[in-house]
């Protein structure tokens, strides 16, 4: 094991990489609260400023994923589609089931530059999760409690007011609404077959309500929609545990884009589009369970050093006075203000823990197990 595979197991590095990103996100958190200011003045500056704000933080976990990880994200798609990428505002469709799909989707924002203007459909727990829902805020993400009833005025509003984005965005839909499971596979087939519709086998059915709403509402400003099939090599399940442990490994992205005039414009129409959609999806996932690839041209986008030099500019900052800090506080030989300081090391632990946490499948929500059952 060469120096580098070491130092990549070891908890006081993820501690220091954790405290990198927690302490540098609180930071960014605070200049956005600061560009506030900048919304009644102008604000598309206020946007174009953010963007760059959410790109230094989300930057550092897709530096993980792409440098220290090394993961390697392959695309299963034609070179038509790829020169469209970046060019033009858009809805991706992406399947849930892994815990680090958004992770690999933020890689493909980054390497055609969207990433601090990717946008996301989000469970409205997600707002108060600290650095992740606070910047999602400021960056207009859409919110929502997956109660239609609830929900339908307040995503109108949220979709419509991103019609005049100054920046490309790619906003992201999880149409299945919550990550697979097998529970939530057989509840989810059994509507299926109660409303007439062929079963899938590897994705939940999908929810239409956000996907006929978000279409309906930026029809004028999105050009297409992408979507994109994920699955690892190795029949690989991925953490971002496994990610902060260096573990290597090999995501294929099949992409197909389609243009919005496509889409029928009625609601019926747009949602029928979808299952037939996810249908396809699902042969998709088949075809990859059996031969290991998706159709399509192999296209390898090349990683950029920016998210690279973005970590090692916060580290340079932050990490500096703060082992400066710990020599002092043991040089000192004071029981009390060691103490203390393991006391902050060990709350700074477990709040690194809980952020992981939020991705990781087995403690994700209920959501799904019994809400199939309702009518969408």
């Amino acid at each position: 094991m060469g120096l580098l595979a070491y130092l990549k197991t070891q908890f006081v590095v993820h501690l220091l990489i954790g405290f990198v990103f927690v302490v540098s996100g609180l930071v960014i958190n605070f200049t956005q609260l600061c560009t506030l200011a900048l919304w009644p003045i102008n604000k598309q500056l206020y946007r174009r400023l953010n963007c760059r704000l959410a790109y230094s933080l989300w930057s550092q976990l897709v530096m993980l994923l792409e440098w220290w990880s090394c993961t390697e994200c392959t695309l299963f798609t034609d070179q038509a589609t790829v020169d469209h990428f970046g060019k033009e505002h858009v809805v991706i469709i992406l399947n849930h089931n892994f815990e680090i799909d958004f992770l690999c989707g933020w890689t493909m924002c980054e390497r055609f530059g969207v990433l601090g203007s990717s946008k996301v459909l989000a469970k409205k727990e997600l707002l108060y999760v600290p650095l992740i829902g606070w910047t999602w805020y400021f960056l207009e993400i859409v919110f929502c409690k997956r109660k239609w009833e609830e929900d339908r005025d307040t995503v109108i509003e949220g979709l419509r007011r991103l019609a005049d984005y100054p920046e490309y965005m790619w906003f992201l839909l999880y149409c299945e609404g919550t990550r697979f499971t097998e529970t939530k596979h057989r509840v989810s087939m059994e509507v299926a077959a109660s409303k007439g519709l062929p079963p899938l086998k590897h994705h939940l059915l999908p929810r239409t309500k956000g996907f006929t709403t978000a279409v309906q509402c930026l029809r004028g400003t999105v050009a297409a929609v992408y979507d994109v099939t994920l699955n690892f090599r190795g029949n690989k399940n991925p953490s971002l545990l496994g990610i902060l442990y260096g573990k290597k490994y090999e995501a294929d992205m099949c992409v197909r884009r389609f243009p919005v005039e496509e889409i029928p414009q009625d609601e019926k129409g747009a949602a029928q589009w979808l299952h037939r959609l996810y249908q396809e999806k699902d042969a998709l996932q088949e075809m990859y369970k059996q031969k290991g690839v998706f159709p399509g041209e192999q296209i390898r986008p090349a990683r950029r050093p920016w998210t690279l030099l973005n970590f090692l500019c916060w580290a340079t900052v932050l990490l500096s006075p703060l082992l400066s800090f710990a020599l002092g506080v043991f040089a000192s030989g004071s029981p009390l203000l060691i103490l203390t300081f393991l006391g902050f090391v060990g709350a700074a632990s477990f709040g690194v823990r809980r952020l992981i946490g939020v991705t990781e499948i087995e403690k994700g929500s209920s959501y799904g197990n019994q809400e199939f059952k309702k009518k969408e």
